[in-house]
């Protein structure tokens, strides 16, 4: 196991127009129901002036392209395990109806410990709307 499976560099992107549906879908899911992601009279009101996605679903987004760099892989004797999603922010809010991009690229390697990090960037409307660092952790199949 010398070799490690993904390199500083490697990146994925994932692009989606987030609609209504998957609102509703996730707050169902998830029981979260707050009036800003789903009453649009009470957004209104809001400096927002209309209903925002929420964080959870786009960091959920964010675990769409980890999973698609751990495909592009051939680890047979080991398994890429998330350890989580450290220093994620919500920098601008994402509404019902953008189109999302997320950038996932790897930035760390530690050999080691069998672990990588990756810069994750969530955009819409050519504004950077949510960060993190996703760690992946490398496990042996033995």
């Amino acid at each position: 196991m010398n070799d490690f499976p993904v390199h500083i560099g490697d990146e994925v992107t994932f692009s989606k127009t987030v609609s209504e549906s998957d609102v509703y879908l996730f707050a169902g899911i998830t029981g979260d129901l707050s009036p800003n992601h789903v009453n649009e009279e009470a957004m209104r009101k809001s400096k927002y002036g209309r209903r925002i996605v929420h964080g959870a679903l786009l960091v959920g987004y964010m675990s769409n392209c980890s999973t698609a760099l751990c495909a592009r892989v051939n680890t047979p004797n080991e398994t890429p395990v998330s350890l989580g999603y450290d220093r994620v922010r919500f920098i601008a809010p994402v509404f019902i109806g953008d189109t999302i991009t997320v950038t996932y690229r790897v930035t760390e390697i530690d050999a080691l410990k069998r672990e990588s990090r990756a810069q994750v960037r969530v955009t819409a409307r050519g504004e950077l709307c949510a960060i993190a660092t996703h760690i992946l952790r490398w496990v042996p199949n033995e």
